[in-house]
């Protein structure tokens, strides 16, 4: 026998379980990014992470013996204050936590903990796995961290301990290569390595819900030695900065159907 659910929306949650049915899943929404907006980016800088404080943008660059901690003109993309870090570590993504500034290396096992005003390193705290993306909560208060793999691993803002994690789906299939993040009104959205899609994650369960298709954003005659897609930076007023490891330029962008 078939069971047919037609029941008013209002009971069929309720009518699925009584009647063996099970209730549709709405599709995730696919957006794009609409450009408001473009402002030059240094070709050279290896983007690991972006984020807006205040009025400076702070970005996070990789390579070996080669990584910075750089504070930027949110307008113009200049660089007002760059910082290496020791020896040859591996940057990786960063988030800021109010006179501090949290950021992974990669393959390194720590993270360096930052003082915002005089971008000099404090201290350097031991993680298991590699580190790929970053950021912020502050309900609960917790630092999100990305691993190239489909979890999400959540952290103490002091003492960076590990306190749990969740996988990430869509459509109940899992989505691995989760690179450089950005909490926003309680969610998480993450580029996706090697592509140029993004996804936003509700943290609670790991479900995507919404993916932005990107490719394109920069065009493909300005892709000479451009990699990945890989630096979101929120601006607090429903817009977002987008760039990429040796983008020659970052894009304010809105994201629309």
């Amino acid at each position: 026998m078939t069971v047919r659910c037609a029941l008013p929306a209002a009971f069929l949650l309720a009518a699925s379980v009584l009647a063996g049915c099970t209730a549709p899943v709405p599709p995730v929404p696919v957006w794009r990014p609409q450009v408001l907006a473009e402002l030059p980016h240094d070709p050279a800088a290896f983007t690991q992470g972006l984020e807006l404080a205040g009025d400076a943008l702070y970005e996070g660059t990789g390579l070996a013996g080669r990584s910075q901690l750089r504070e930027l003109d949110p307008t113009t993309g200049a660089v007002r204050r760059a910082a290496s870090l020791p020896g040859t570590l591996f940057g990786e993504g960063l988030t800021v936590l109010g006179p501090r500034i949290w950021q992974l290396t990669w393959r390194d096992g720590v993270v360096l903990e930052w003082d915002r005003a005089t971008l000099r390193p404090l201290r350097e705290v031991r993680i298991d796995g590699e580190g790929w993306g970053l950021c912020s909560q502050s309900d609960p208060a917790r630092l999100v961290r990305s691993d190239g793999t489909d979890r999400l691993r959540f952290h103490d803002p002091v003492s960076f301990a590990e306190t749990g994690s969740v996988r990430v789906r869509l459509d109940e299939r899992p989505i691995s290569g989760l690179n450089e993040l950005e909490c926003v009104d309680g969610q998480v959205w993450a580029n996706v390595w090697p592509t140029d899609r993004l996804v936003r994650i509700d943290p609670a369960d790991g479900r995507v819900s919404a993916v932005v298709e990107a490719g394109g954003l920069l065009d493909p005659s300005r892709r000479d030695r451009a990699d990945a897609l890989n630096g979101i930076a929120a601006l607090g007023d429903g817009t977002f900065l987008l760039t990429g490891k040796r983008w020659p330029a970052a894009f304010r962008v809105r994201f629309v159907s």
